[in-house]
């Protein structure tokens, strides 16, 4: 077989979709630009960055990921471009910077979208020429490193909202890529869950586990909103748990509780065995939960902004996700 470093680094899949992906992160590799990273939550954002800085001239030089969430605004300065010794009452010694630690290789901002308004700036003004002054530092200094960046949010529209600066934008969207959600590639649902089952086995030296037939046909219809890191965690669980060597769900197994499917459960009755009216009940509670899953993913758990897209009243939605035990604050 041949040897190929995408699926090293975990990006696989044989869909049209992904295939696509995979020859355009190939392409990226060979250009030393800014570039912007666009999916969903859990659709391998910084899988892809990874790929194309380990395949291009920066490939021997780091790959610094940085968490912009995380950043506090009144740090974004000293975390990125470090200080100089005695630049504040606790500044014993020099420290770099991110950007220094990233020197030669590539700067990885994710979720670049939480950026404060003042962070917007500091990080504009080293984009234009890649200049910066560690705090308390005399001299500036000049970087070396590719900026990549990543959003699971519509830049654009934030930018028409007032969050996002335009010119920022302008700054990071020179290159870009678009990763497809899962639901889109539904062919690679089988090839990712025999890699990830490959995986638990090596992992806990446990005798391989298969999918049975109506499980994965369950798994091919189901939206995953959070994409192949839901995947992967559903599998997880269900390789540890289940009983024998095939992993077999219901597709209703979500239930109330929108949880994780169980992996022990049986494949359901055929749903003629049921009465009309409980499969009809069955069928929006399903959809219910499918939807409100997904919609809180996307929004991040924002309940004004997942009102405003559902066009439902704020406090009917609250009772939606009540009712099946949603919890806003995971996602």
């Amino acid at each position: 077989m041949t040897y190929d470093p995408l699926d090293e680094i975990g990006l696989i899949g044989q869909s049209r979709e992904f295939q696509h992906v995979r020859d355009l992160i190939q392409k990226l590799s060979q250009f030393d630009a800014p570039l912007l990273v666009l999916g969903e939550t859990g659709t391998g954002k910084e899988k892809a960055a990874r790929a194309i800085h380990y395949l291009g001239a920066r490939q021997n030089y780091p790959f610094i990921p940085v968490n912009c969430g995380a950043l506090p605004d009144t740090l974004v300065e000293n975390e990125l471009f470090g200080h100089a010794s005695g630049a504040f009452t606790d500044a014993k010694g020099e420290q770099p910077g991110l950007i220094a630690q990233a020197e030669g290789g590539t700067l990885f901002l994710d979720e670049v979208d939480t950026l404060s308004p003042r962070a917007q700036v500091t990080l504009l003004r080293f984009l234009q020429d890649q200049h910066y002054r560690p705090l308390g530092g005399k001299e500036f200094l000049r970087a070396d490193v590719r900026v990549m960046a990543a959003s699971n949010r519509d830049l654009h529209a934030l930018v028409e909202q007032g969050v996002f600066r335009q010119d920022l934008l302008f700054r990071l969207d020179i290159l870009d890529l678009v990763l497809p959600p899962l639901r889109q590639r539904e062919h690679d649902i089988e090839t990712l869950s025999r890699h990830f089952l490959e995986c638990y086995r090596t992992r806990y030296n446990l005798p391989l586990r298969s999918l049975h037939p109506e499980t994965l046909e369950w798994m091919r219809t189901y939206p995953w909103p959070g994409n192949i890191r839901e995947l992967e965690n559903f599998l997880h669980r269900a390789f540890l748990l289940a009983d024998g060597d095939q992993i077999r769900v219901s597709p209703f197994s979500r239930g109330a509780k929108g949880s994780q499917p169980d992996a022990q459960a049986q494949p359901p009755r055929p749903i003629t065995e049921v009465p009309f009216s409980q499969a009809k009940a069955q069928a929006i509670e399903e959809f219910e939960v499918r939807y409100l899953s997904e919609l809180i993913y996307e929004t991040g758990g924002n309940i004004t902004e997942a009102a405003r897209r559902s066009g439902k009243e704020r406090r009917s939605l609250a009772r939606l996700l009540k009712k099946h035990s949603i919890d806003r604050t995971r996602f």
